[in-house]
């Protein structure tokens, strides 16, 4: 018997204190997480609304003032004195899972909260203008009335423009636009002297313009993004259909729910939106999505579901009736369909809050979800932090479409995770490497779902306690995500950075690639400014010995090159 068929035998765990802290948490999440979230939801909507009531030309005059400003703030720094740039933003007020730990070290903040504006939606360009901190829920209210909707809108309302271009993002849609990065047309960048630059794909800074995306803001400051717009129509003709069969055969599955042959592009045949979850080894339901007007989806027979109420089943949960009822198609209302995944964060609620999905609680206290991701962690002192990091595992795995079946065994053999997210995205071969990148002569594979432009990918969302912890057995969840990086590595896959990584910096430029980045951070003046983008992502504390490492540190650039 091979070792990936042997059956893994795990002793039981003693239980320690921070077990039944972490069992009895709802009480802090309801009392204090809870209200405390949804005062602050309504303060950021109203600010939203007052956004919206000022002229464009108002918002611009500001935006140009506030750039000034970073300018102004830039210009005070003594390099020989003062610590590395970083943004103001507190540490626990980021949605990702990382610690932020840089923050923790001598640094220069420069302080970017006004930027959270939508300066301009040009329906002739078909593009919005937004500022970093404009989120997706922002985004969403003001475009989607309008029959328009950014091409990659990420489902989490919190997640802002900012962190999906510097960081990752994906959505349904993906598998048509690519990431959230592919679907921007310029960007505003503050370097690190002062300078303002407009980088786009054919203009002096198109290097620049490639090396942003997954740079975590370590090349410049992002003050704007011009972003496509694409459009759309009130809902979503949404078929859900129940598959069965080996863990294996679910991953082919979901291939062939959306995947056509190598070069095969009918946009009739191709959804606008996909997804699939998988429930447990045996089962998943598959998901493809059509953008409908309100005249066919009010047809007689049809079926609308507003999933947005906050009364309503959680969406995974809702999914899942599939597998006992059978296919099914509904009509969704967009913008609830965008944020589907928001109330119940996936289904990260259900161990945030045990009974959040219970009728009587969706009912009562259903309207105060989801508790914000900044305020959990910033309600969790490092030993809950650390718990965390060990019995849980939040983390993306972006692999090849052809190898998941494969990632999807794997994380059954060393997880035991359920459910699991699978989303595809095309990664589009660039006239510059930039750091994430298709495989070397994808294109003479003829791949299903492969085209000569971009090789799919899948994002494999891998979020819950694995099975082990949830029977009381030991799990080394630091040793299991070192595990699932040398698989990603092995197998050209990427792990996004918002997520806890266990890298050493050769594997973290093994995983990506260097060449690019390093090549603008030199000439852009980045370098002794700005943390580079390992050291920035790298788990645990920072000294202040080693910030001053850091600044003059350089990434070995062989590193990069993949054996």
């Amino acid at each position: 018997m091979s070792d990936l068929e042997a059956p893994l035998v795990r002793p039981k765990r003693k239980k320690i204190w921070v077990d039944y802290f972490v069992q009895f948490r709802w009480i802090i999440v309801i009392f204090v997480v809870l209200p405390i979230s949804f005062t602050l939801y309504f303060l950021t909507y109203l600010g939203d609304v007052n956004s919206e009531w000022k002229s464009y030309e108002k918002r611009q005059k500001e935006h140009e003032e506030n750039v000034k400003k970073v300018i102004k703030r830039l210009e005070q720094r003594n390099p020989s004195k003062d610590g590395l740039v970083c943004t103001a933003r507190k540490p626990w007020i980021a949605v990702g899972m990382r610690n932020v730990d840089y923050k923790r070290a001598r640094h220069f903040e420069v302080d970017l909260s006004s930027f959270r504006n939508i300066l301009e939606i040009d329906q002739e360009r078909m593009i919005a203008k937004c500022e970093p901190l404009v989120n997706m829920g922002q985004i969403t209210r003001a475009t989607v009335p309008l029959n328009l909707a950014l091409a990659v809108v990420a489902e989490l309302d919190d997640l802002t423009v900012g962190g999906l271009i510097n960081g990752y993002g994906i959505e349904g849609s993906s598998h048509l636009y690519g990431l959230f990065s592919d679907t921007v047309v310029a960007y505003e960048i503050v370097l690190s002297g002062g300078r303002v630059v407009r980088a786009t794909k054919d203009n002096e800074f198109s290097d620049l313009f490639y090396a942003i995306p997954w740079s975590q803001g370590t090349l410049g400051l992002l003050v704007s993004a011009e972003i496509k717009l694409i459009p759309i129509k009130e809902y979503m003709k949404l078929t859900y259909t129940p598959v069965r069969g080996s863990v294996k055969e679910l991953g082919q599955a979901y291939i062939n729910s959306f995947a056509p042959p190598f070069g095969v592009e009918d946009p009739e045949k191709v959804p606008d939106f996909v997804e699939t979850m998988i429930y447990n080894p045996t089962e998943g339901v598959c998901m493809t999505g059509k953008y409908a007007s309100k005249e066919e989806a009010k047809k007689k027979g049809n079926k609308i579901n507003s999933v947005g109420w906050w009364f309503k089943p959680w969406f995974y949960q809702h999914a899942e009736t599939a597998l006992t009822k059978g296919e099914f198609v509904e009509y969704i209302p967009t913008r609830e369909y965008y944020h589907r995944h928001t109330r119940c964060l996936y289904w990260e609620g259900k161990l945030i809050l045990p009974f959040a999905d219970q009728w009587w609680f969706r009912y009562l206290l259903g309207w105060l979800m989801p508790p914000k991701v900044s305020l959990l962690k910033a309600t969790q002192g490092e030993a809950i932090r650390n718990y965390y990091h060990e019995m849980h595992v939040i983390q993306d795995m972006l692999v090849p479409l052809y190898k998941v079946p494969d990632a999807l065994e794997w994380v059954d053999r060393e997880m035991e995770v359920y459910p699991l997210w699978l989303c595809p995205h095309r990664l589009y071969k660039l006239p510059l490497k930039t750091m994430v990148y298709p495989e070397p002569g994808f294109e003479q594979q003829c791949r299903q779902g492969d085209t000569p432009y971009a090789q799919m990918f899948t994002d494999v969302g891998v979020y819950y306690a694995p099975g082990p912890v949830l029977r009381g057995e030991v799990f080394d969840g630091a040793e299991a995500v070192r595990r699932m990086e040398s698989w990603l590595i092995e197998n050209h896959g990427f792990q996004p950075q918002y997520a806890v990584s266990e890298l050493n910096e050769k594997n973290f430029w093994r995983m990506f690639d260097a060449g690019l980045y390093e090549e603008c951070r030199k000439k852009y003046g980045a370098v002794g400014t700005f943390m580079s983008v390992y050291y920035k992502c790298k788990k645990g504390r920072k000294t202040e010995k080693e910030v001053q490492e850091a600044e003059q540190a350089q990434v070995d650039v062989p590193y990069a090159e993949i054996e």
